[in-house]
């Protein structure tokens, strides 16, 4: 089945490319999405090698703050593919009210997270990103993307919702609802001790450090985006949803890509690499680490499912969360070591007591 097109390949020549100093000889869909995010990727074979053609989904404050970014860890040494320039000078290309921009196409393959090595190198990179990312300047005119969300207010909320769920659930005798409330006591532990833990913490002394510095995440930082070229070099892809915010956020999102694996499944010793890779860049704090704990210890899958099951309003829907629950509950054992080894890990690195 052929991939539905953004838009025809003759007017993306004609209204796009031809704005770059290149011939164009090929022009291949790689992705299209069709949502309220709208997005297309192209590979353009032409004169200067292959390229990528992107639409973004986002307005031309948000491309530029992209762009800064990017710019910025390119000149600091990170592997990233350029915003390469039209026969203008421009960045970028305006069209119909669509934004799209141009980057040499980087070949490779993606991380491998079965891999030991592809994860240090990822996780080191990672650890470096955030350490030159200090200080950083966006370009005038830049919308400057923060995250602002205070975990411990998010996740409190969070875990009140899992009560609501359970209340709603116990009048239904569907199987999701019997595989909620059977599972739900474990899961609401580990609510109850992720958020204990951030009351604990200073938020304000969690988030000091990123609004100070600047501190970059790419928070979308999984192995599709990361692209291992056949000389070795590691290059890092689409920033679209980078901002800045506190480093744990991109290092749980990392981890959590590869835990929730089967592979993989909540695996410690993955933890002990990333964590060790990357604090040989850029060193964490106990408050960061504490919370990365918390992060990671929250029940994120089992409560977003029971959200979206006890919100749907279609059958179909309904039906398409089943499967999702009961992958979650299937490692609940490698949940509950990899909770229990970090703890400890925690409570020996700190000399400090979490149960409670």
């Amino acid at each position: 089945m052929p991939l539905k097109e953004f838009m025809p390949v003759d007017e993306l020549k004609l209204q796009i490319l031809s704005q770059y100093p290149f011939e164009v000889y090929d022009v291949l869909p790689i992705k299209f999405k069709d949502t309220d995010k709208q997005r297309a990727v192209y590979k353009v074979s032409c004169s200067d090698g292959f390229k990528c053609l992107k639409k973004v989904y986002f307005d031309e404050s948000n491309l530029l703050f992209v762009y800064s970014v990017i710019q910025w860890f390119s000149i600091n040494g990170i592997g990233v593919p350029k915003l390469l320039p039209t026969k203008s000078g421009g960045r970028y290309v305006k069209y119909n009210d669509n934004l799209f921009i141009v980057t040499d196409w980087v070949e490779g393959r993606k991380c491998n997270y079965d891999n030991e090595e592809d994860v240090a190198i990822a996780a080191e990179n990672l650890g470096r990103m955030h350490r030159l990312s200090y200080c950083f300047k966006p370009i005038p005119g830049s919308f400057i993307r923060k995250e602002e969300i205070n975990w411990y207010k998010s996740f409190n909320k969070k875990m009140l919702q899992l009560i609501e769920y359970y209340n709603k659930l116990t009048k239904s005798k569907k199987e999701f609802s019997r595989l909620f409330i059977e599972n739900f006591d474990y899961y609401f532990e580990r609510a109850k001790h992720a958020v204990k833990i951030l009351s604990m913490l200073d938020m304000d002394e969690l988030a000091s450090p990123s609004e100070k510095y600047n501190t970059i995440c790419h928070l979308d930082y999984v192995n599709k985006n990361l692209i291992i070229t056949p000389e070795g070099s590691l290059y890092v892809i689409d920033f679209d949803k980078s901002k800045i915010d506190i480093p744990i956020h991109d290092i749980g999102t990392f981890l959590k890509r590869i835990l929730k694996r089967k592979g993989t499944s909540w695996d410690f010793d993955i933890l002990k690499l990333t964590l060790e890779n990357y604090e040989t860049q850029n060193q964490l704090t106990k408050t960061e680490l504490l919370a990365l704990y918390a992060f990671l210890e929250f029940p994120q899958k089992f409560w977003k499912v029971s959200r979206d099951y006890v919100s749907s309003k279609s059958n179909l829907n309904s039906k398409i969360q089943l499967p999702i629950l009961t992958k979650t509950i299937s490692q609940i054992t490698d949940n509950y070591e990899f909770c229990f080894k970090f703890q400890n890990y925690l409570e020996n690195r700190y000399d400090i007591n979490l149960k409670f």
